[in-house]
């Protein structure tokens, strides 16, 4: 589903405006600031998080590419390099994902180059480009770029159709990731990869059903809000929770002990219960000084980036 709804909206975005000046230009800033104004003050907060847990040496700095909160790990997990060439940084297993995104990010707009070129040249540095990249990533990151392609492609589609029709294809979505969930791979790999390409094929057939004007209610009103207001801060939620989760826990360890919260025991749902409205409060006020700032930011470097040079005095 991120990656359907990754290609859907980041693809769609570049495929909008593939025609306008500067657009892969614009399209690299959007992409490194929508990533980097995040995972900075993130990859900072662990490292504060891991001194203050001591999972973390302040005597001993590291750049061995196999040191989770190595320098290597560090700019290694901005780029892309997270399980190809470090792990992830201080073991924020979430971040695998981002991986993934970032070489979509990085073969999207090749690959758009690519179809639009008219030069020769151009065209064979393309190809090289983008064969020495299938080279470097794995075979699983590769494939399921299909399905971020997949939805980057129907997000040019619009299927006209009634209530009826959309209530199916959203019924046959939650029984196929319920199908999947209790029968099927928790994982993403190559073995796995048919399950969840006939998931994202319903669901980008449901997605292009949605596409249809409705009168605007109260009810639609309150729903929309609701949803642009965690939505502004889901990436920093996303890649945030883990390392929070473990701050949270290791400092209430002396109130809850070390074993794992009983489903069965009230007081300790009341604890998960706490624990989640920490991570997200946390993650939402994380995001005010940061990912708040994403468009002012990207603006500013724009600006400054595509300023027209001043002639200089005599």
């Amino acid at each position: 589903m991120f990656f359907v709804l990754s290609g859907w909206l980041v693809g769609g975005s570049l495929l909008n405006r593939l025609d306008t000046h500067r657009a892969i230009a614009n399209y690299a800033i959007d992409r490194a600031t929508r990533l980097w104004i995040v995972l900075i003050p993130t990859f900072g907060a662990m490292l504060l998080f891991g001194l203050a847990t001591a999972a973390l040496d302040p005597t001993r700095l590291s750049f061995g590419p196999d040191n989770a909160y190595s320098a290597a790990a560090f700019f290694g997990n901005l780029v892309g390099l997270q399980n190809i060439l470090v792990p992830e940084f201080g073991g924020n297993f979430p971040l695998w994902s981002l991986a993934n995104e970032t070489w979509y990010y990085v073969l999207f707009p090749l690959l758009a180059m690519l179809f639009r070129t008219r030069s020769a040249l151009q065209g064979a540095l393309i190809l090289m480009a983008l064969a020495a990249i299938v080279h470097f990533l794995d075979s699983a990151i590769l494939l399921y770029f299909s399905i971020w392609l997949l939805g980057a492609a129907f997000s040019r589609v619009r299927i006209e159709c009634g209530a009826f029709l959309r209530w199916a294809l959203f019924l046959a979505l939650v029984a196929t990731a319920v199908g999947i969930r209790l029968k099927g791979r928790n994982d993403i790999t190559v073995d796995s990869f048919l399950q969840y390409l006939l998931f994202s094929a319903i669901f980008v057939l449901f997605l292009s059903s949605m596409q249809y004007k409705r009168q605007r209610t109260r009810s639609i009103e309150l729903t929309s809000r609701i949803g642009l207001f965690f939505s502004e801060f889901s990436f920093t939620l996303y890649v945030l929770h883990i390392p929070l989760m473990a701050a949270f826990l290791h400092f209430a360890a002396p109130v809850l002990g070390h074993g794992r919260l009983d489903p069965n025991r009230p007081m300790h749902l009341l604890v998960y219960l706490l624990l989640y409205l920490g991570l997200v409060v946390g993650a939402y006020l994380f995001h005010m000084p940061f990912e708040a700032k994403t468009y002012r930011v990207r603006e500013w470097l724009k600006t400054m980036w595509f300023a027209p040079s001043r002639p200089a005095r005599a």
